[in-house]
């Protein structure tokens, strides 16, 4: 396959985000009849529609790793380095940390077979399925930990392709020095508008780059707003209209981009989420203890900050704290979030 000589134009980044212990604040209160048993600390981010910020929690610039929330610029800087045509399910997948849903390993068999290419070919860590009765079938039936099942493997196999149709070396493609990965690193740079702090490895075994909350958050508006066949505005179609692809039938984030018309959604592991609306509205999350528990009522709070409507945040904004098996309390973000 020919070698793509042509790319988009980046714009120049901005100075790297200060690598900083991260001033964090209370976010979210686990409350248990009527008495605050636990905080979690974290950051909030709130832009409007022109990108300003509306509203701040904690420490928004200092360097932190997105893990998976980054996938969707990885995603589009895969389009950039000549990722072949996708239909809109196979694009999803490869912004995705899926459950290991058949429907997820058959898209990833998918994508590997267009470049001739096989599981064996993949190197990211072998995993059993994320989504917990998926993976309880997974072991009912006898199998083990697979590098198809792991959570990313939509993302590795859409860098292998890649590497296929450029001609790269494929045995080293995780390599952060590897030219797919130098491209990349290019694109997160140009989504954020500034330069990579420090670059590290994944749990999966890719390269991870490290920005900063704000500079996510204005990377995560910036493909929600953009125009239809963009890179950007291609990889935003696919999550909207794939949230299941996305992440899985049972997990919150599908149902909240389900609940939420034209939101663009992700999350990622050490409690990260992203979500834009289609006029550029955004916020970011990151819980500093990386509580998953607190992530989705934090963002809730963050959303309706942008306005979007009580009754379709109501479900993800509070979870039940439980004693004697009946709710005597609820987790939901700290009175500081509220609109």
């Amino acid at each position: 396959m020919s070698e793509r000589t042509t790319l988009p134009p980046h714009r120049a980044p901005g100075a790297p985000p200060a690598v900083r212990e991260p001033a964090h604040v209370p976010v979210a209160h686990v409350v248990r009849g009527g008495i605050v048993e636990g905080v979690h600390h974290g950051s909030v981010v709130v832009l409007a529609a022109d990108g300003s910020v509306e509203f701040q929690a904690g420490d928004i610039e200092a360097a932190f790793y997105p893990r998976s929330a980054l996938k969707p610029l990885q995603a589009v800087g895969l389009l950039r380095a000549g990722l072949p045509p996708l239909d809109d399910p196979l694009l999803a997948l490869v912004a995705a940390s899926h459950s290991g849903e058949e429907r997820h390993l058959a898209a990833a068999r998918d994508i590997l077979a267009l470049g001739q290419l096989t599981e064996d070919d993949l190197r990211n860590v072998p995993d059993l399925p994320y989504d917990p009765a998926v993976r309880d079938e997974w072991i009912r039936r006898g199998l083990g930990p697979t590098r198809l099942a792991q959570n990313c493997s939509g993302k590795h196999a859409a860098m292998l392709l890649t590497s296929r149709t450029r001609d790269w070396q494929l045995d080293n493609y995780l390599d952060p020095g590897h030219p797919l990965q130098r491209e990349l690193a290019a694109a997160v740079a140009d989504l954020t508008g500034q330069g990579i702090a420090r670059v590290t490895v994944d749990g999966c075994g890719a390269p991870l780059f490290s920005v900063s909350l704000h500079g996510l958050t204005r990377a995560a508006a910036r493909l929600a707003t953009a125009a239809p066949g963009t890179d950007e505005g291609r990889i935003a179609q696919a999550m909207r209209e794939h949230p299941e692809m996305v992440s899985g039938g049972a997990r919150d984030v599908a149902r909240l981009v389900r609940a939420v018309p034209g939101l663009l959604a992700k999350d990622g592991f050490e409690g990260v989420q992203i979500a834009a609306l289609p006029d550029g509205r955004a916020v970011g999350v990151k819980i500093a203890d990386g509580g998953d528990r607190a992530r989705m009522p934090v963002t809730a709070a963050a959303l309706a900050h942008c306005g979007v409507a009580p009754e379709a945040l109501a479900p993800f904004a509070t979870t039940p704290v439980l004693g004697g098996g009946a709710p005597v309390g609820a987790l939901r973000a700290a009175n500081t979030l509220a609109s």
